[in-house]
């Protein structure tokens, strides 16, 4: 059961003030604050990972395992890490989020209440 032309508006208005009042709150519900900690721990995971394929390189080249093996730690844990902040980006498997508005995931949330509801 979709909203009413008189409900979407009053939840425009409410999502206006929400972003007028408190920002870092609509930026919360949005997700934006989320999306941007996981890229920087992907990111910064990338870079560590880079760094352990140049430590595991060092060690074999001076023939030093244990060097080898502290490098290959490293990039299994930052590789670890990538791959947990990227799939924590995600809502359905590997798929992307898209951008959802909060009017949208508003409306979602009302339907699957009242729908449940109603079962």
């Amino acid at each position: 059961m979709p909203l009413s032309e008189e409900e979407l508006r009053l939840l425009e208005q409410m999502e206006r003030a929400l972003v007028r009042d408190d920002p870092k709150l609509a930026s919360t519900l949005r997700g934006t604050a989320m999306r941007r900690a996981a890229h920087r721990r992907v990111v910064i995971a990338a870079l560590g990972f880079v760094i352990g394929v140049a430590v595991l390189m060092s060690g074999a080249i001076l023939r030093m395992t244990v060097v080898g093996i502290l490098g290959f730690v490293v990039m299994l844990a930052t590789a670890t890490v990538a791959v947990s902040s990227w799939h924590g980006r995600s809502t359905e498997g590997d798929a992307p989020t898209p951008r959802v508005s909060l009017r949208d995931r508003l409306e979602e949330r009302w339907r699957r209440q009242h729908g449940d509801n109603d079962s």
